[in-house]
């Protein structure tokens, strides 16, 4: 059925869920009976994202066939238009249509994001006005499908438009046909509630679903709501400031302020719709269904009370729904790292860890680079389908003329002179700190390092730089580094631990063609994080291991590309950033002595060491 008559026949409240296909074949497979459990909460139906270029054509295709006939849910498949191969988006207009989907939602994708020097590969679509029109003008799609479109109450996160400008903007996306409009997520009501209204005044009357995200880690809230441009009150802020280093509390937490958001948005009759962005996972979603009333058996727990508290914050602690205070004070400190591709993201207490290691609670506390291979989150996607990242742009990432101006660009980030560069968003962590004369070693070798995690052996849950998870434990990290070098540098690595004829090194790497060398075998999986607490199991947050690495190997790559197409073609810049990406590799070097805070560092500096104890290599 159509969402545009769906949603016209509903008099009460509705809501909807979106997936997006995972990378892995065991991911896909595991997600489809959790889209089942959902299917039990009688979404008025759920949505599927669409990567980049087509990039998951057959698995958006495939996951939209699934739920459309076997689960018999109706389905929205999202569809960019931007940087899409000629005809790719009549292949998929017709793949939709012939599982039996009658919903789109037509976004533009990326690229363009604003500077970036690009070229439409389908010259008929470059923005999502073009894919809404040619819809409706098609005599073979004009009547096939109800069509949604984006909205931005905090503003497009690109910033390129004024509100009245994106104002314009969605008002002729909607007399082109749209029918409905889902936003991007948002965490400040008042500012929504305003936001609704400038659009009805303005003359917008399609149905608006809200963009609902339950946090789900501190790291994934800070990375997407940093991309996405989202407006974070400052009391919301500080209320998830003191529990950041609890995965547990923080899940807790983004269900109650979930809860909060939609009994006041439904309260105040702006709008009827909620669009439950699940990043693949089941139980926040549930719970906060649950607790609003609207799920089967599910009971509202004092709506009232928290729908007329607009001002008030869930302080983390309380796990009652209705109990509402204010948070005590709490100085933010910026979560970072070196870069978006380490296997863990540390703050300030190395927050955003905590996953428990089995199947039966694996994924509802995605953390480490992407996540477990085997869950349905692994590569945990923003809510328009794009993998979460850093945005470009010449003044936050440098204008390099040589390799030499790349190695100064790093070198910068890691004196602290500048706050972010093409693979980091945010300032050096508390953590990275305790390493950073050898991140700067590595750097003015030309080994430009992008993730990394000092030796840590039994420190205190509590502590303030590498602590995390409840109090009263312990945690341990085994030593690791992930940099860029060039293909003699890899050889010469390679051949080292063959000398060597020791095991206590794993050694990973890749370069963009798809070549790759490692010592370890494919099912190896290597737990770099854990942490024993008082009366649990102990808990494994962070696994290396080769399918996840060669996941974020293609990612890190395209964050060369993005970089280079900061630049207009045959420029010097442009030249030395692609010849960088056609020529390094990107190595992971971990050490299994966790005991030794300088184990790691001695193999990779002093060419006549034993990667295990120091003594010299043997030939």
């Amino acid at each position: 059925m159509k969402f545009a008559d769906k949603f016209a026949s509903s008099t009460d409240h509705f809501y909807t869920f979106e997936f997006f296909p995972p990378r892995t074949d065991q991911g896909f497979n595991n997600l489809l009976p959790r889209i089942s459990r959902l299917a039990q909460l009688r979404p008025q139906g759920v949505a599927v994202t669409w990567g980049a270029g087509g990039s998951t054509k057959d698995r958006s295709l495939e996951l939209a066939a699934i739920a459309q006939k076997e689960y018999g849910l109706d389905t929205v498949m999202h569809l960019t238009c931007t940087n899409m191969r000629q005809g790719l988006v009549d292949e998929a207009l017709r793949s939709a249509k012939a599982i039996g989907v009658q919903n789109i939602m037509a976004l533009r994708g990326d690229p363009p994001r604003g500077e970036e020097y690009w070229i439409a590969t389908d010259p008929r679509f470059k923005h999502a006005i073009d894919l809404v029109s040619y819809i409706r003008s098609s005599p073979e799609f004009s009547d096939a499908f109800s069509i949604g479109v984006a909205g931005y109450p905090d503003g497009h996160g690109d910033k390129l438009f004024t509100d009245e400008e994106e104002m314009v903007h969605l008002k002729a996306k909607v007399d082109a046909g749209a029918d409905f409009i889902v936003t991007q997520i948002f965490y400040d009501i008042d500012n929504f509630l305003g936001w609704v209204q400038k659009l009805r005044d303005y003359g917008i009357t399609i149905p608006i679903l809200a963009g609902i995200m339950p946090i789900q880690t501190y790291a994934s809230f800070q990375r997407v709501t940093k991309l996405c441009g989202t407006h974070v009150p400052p009391s919301l802020m500080q209320g998830l400031d003191l529990i950041k280093g609890d995965d547990q509390k923080v899940k807790e937490f983004g269900v109650q302020l979930s809860v909060k958001m939609v009994l006041r948005i439904a309260a105040s009759g702006a709008v009827r719709g909620f669009h439950f962005c699940t990043l693949n996972l089941e139980k926040s979603v549930q719970r906060v269904l649950e607790n609003v009333g609207w799920s089967p058996g599910g009971s509202c727990v004092h709506n009232k009370l928290i729908a007329e508290s607009p001002g008030s914050v869930l302080h983390p602690s309380i796990t009652n729904p209705d109990l509402l205070v204010s948070p005590t004070t709490a100085t933010f400190s910026a979560m970072s790292g070196m870069g978006m591709g380490q296997a863990h993201v540390p703050g300030p207490r190395n927050v955003g860890k905590g996953e428990a290691n089995n199947a039966g609670a694996w994924d509802e506390f995605p953390n480490g680079r992407f996540g477990d291979v085997n869950s349905p989150a692994f590569g945990s996607q923003d809510q328009w389908g794009g993998f979460s990242g850093v945005v470009p742009t010449r003044t936050a990432w440098g204008s390099p003329q040589s390799t030499e101006d790349v190695t100064t660009i790093f070198l910068r980030f890691l004196n602290s002179e500048t706050k972010q560069f093409a693979f980091s968003s945010t300032p050096l962590s508390s953590e990275t700190t305790l390493i950073l004369p050898y991140l700067k070693r590595l750097a003015e070798r030309d080994w430009w390092p992008v993730g990394s995690q000092p030796a840590v052996d039994g420190a205190d849950s509590g502590d303030e730089i590498v602590g995390w998870g409840p109090a009263g434990g312990y945690v341990y990290q085994k030593p690791f580094v992930e940099f860029f070098a060039e293909a003699s540098d890899v050889d010469a690595l390679e051949d080292k631990l063959k000398r060597s004829g020791v095991n206590c090194v794993d050694f990973l790497a890749a370069n963009a063609q798809g070549d790759f060398k490692t010592n370890i075998s494919p099912e190896t999986r290597n737990a770099v994080t854990w942490g024993v607490f008082p009366g649990q199991e102990i808990i494994q947050s962070t696994i290396i291991e080769q399918e996840s690495f060669l996941t974020w190997k293609d990612e890190a790559f395209s964050t060369w590309t993005s970089w280079a197409s900061l630049f207009p073609p045959q420029t010097r810049e442009r030249e030395v950033l692609d010849s960088i990406k056609k020529t390094r590799w990107l190595v992971n070097v971990t050490h299994h002595d966790f005991k030794d805070a300088n184990a790691l560092w001695r193999f990779l500096f002093d060419d006549d060491a034993s990667p295990c104890n120091g003594t010299p290599v043997t030939n």
